[in-house]
């Protein structure tokens, strides 16, 4: 179930950018409804992965193909840095 959680917040954290400090309340309440710290994670590291400028300098400079698999990229590894932080802390 935990996977699922780290799943849902790697996938959420793309679209749903804030900046990293505008997020901590929200996550902090997230958290205390029973968010884990490995979804925290997740969350965190593809929120700033995907800010619009970033992904726009991407799409320009490296192209459409690359831009997709840096997407990709950033959810993958969120979701497998959320995973990890999970199994040390649960």
């Amino acid at each position: 179930m935990l996977a699922f959680g780290v799943l849902m917040a790697a996938t959420i954290g793309v679209p749903l950018y804030a900046c990293g400090g505008g997020t901590i309340p929200l996550l902090q309440a997230w958290m205390y409804d029973g968010m884990s710290m490995g979804s925290v994670a997740a969350f965190m590291i593809t929120g700033p992965a995907t800010k619009i400028t970033n992904l726009g300098a991407v799409k320009i400079i490296l192209g459409a193909k690359r831009f997709l698999l840096y997407i990709v990229f950033s959810m993958v590894f969120s979701l497998v840095c959320g995973l990890v932080v999970n199994m040390i802390l649960y």
